[in-house]
This record gives C-alpha cells, structure tokens and sequence, in this order.
C-alpha cells in the first residue's frame, strides 16, 4: 500500500484555510483507503522558500498529496469551504482515488 502524505498549505488569519484544516481533522483520514498523514504548512513562516510562497500566496489554501514511494507530488482540486464530514471523507476518498492512477 502506498504511503500517502497530504500537505495543507494556509496561511495564518485566512478563515477558508482554517475552516478546511479543522474540517480535515474532523474526519479520519487514516480510514481512507490509502490512508492519509496530514502536514499542515503555514506560507508565511520562515522555512517556506520564497519562489513556493509566492506561487501559492493566492491561492491557498492548496491540498498537496506526496507520495513517498514514487517520490511525486500532485495538487488536488479546489475543495468547497462549506463541504464537512461524510461528503468530505467521500470526496477525499474519490480524488484519492482518481489521483492514485497518475502515481
């Protein structure tokens, strides 16, 4: 089974990115299939590279699943800030699911 990590990137003070993280740690994301580990990444703190800060300064916040395996990095779609729980566990598990083609 793959290994799995999937990367919130936010910014401290934005209300989507915050609303999305206590959204995903809401539900259970080791009971996907695979099972995800969640890394919350704050753009504005001193470790982020400035040229990756600024490509993601506008958009966050941004799902990154990384697969430690193959080693490659893919960005899932824009998610609604209003989804929560089952519909977000079922949409999580979908993309996944999608995503795991590509990897």
């Amino acid at each position: 089974m793959k290994s799995l990590i999937l990367t919130l990137y936010s910014r401290t003070g934005c209300c989507l990115c915050e609303g999305l993280e206590q959204n995903l740690k809401s539900i259970s994301l080791k009971d996907l299939t695979p099972p995800l580990e969640l890394h919350v990444v704050d753009i504005d703190s001193d470790v982020m590279p400035k040229s990756e800060r600024n490509s993601l300064n506008l958009r966050v916040p941004v799902m990154v699943i990384y697969c430690k395996e193959s080693q490659k990095r893919l960005e899932l779609p824009r998610v609604s800030p209003r989804i929560q729980n089952k519909e977000l566990f079922a949409w999580m598990q979908k993309t996944i699911k999608n995503l795991l083609e590509s990897l």
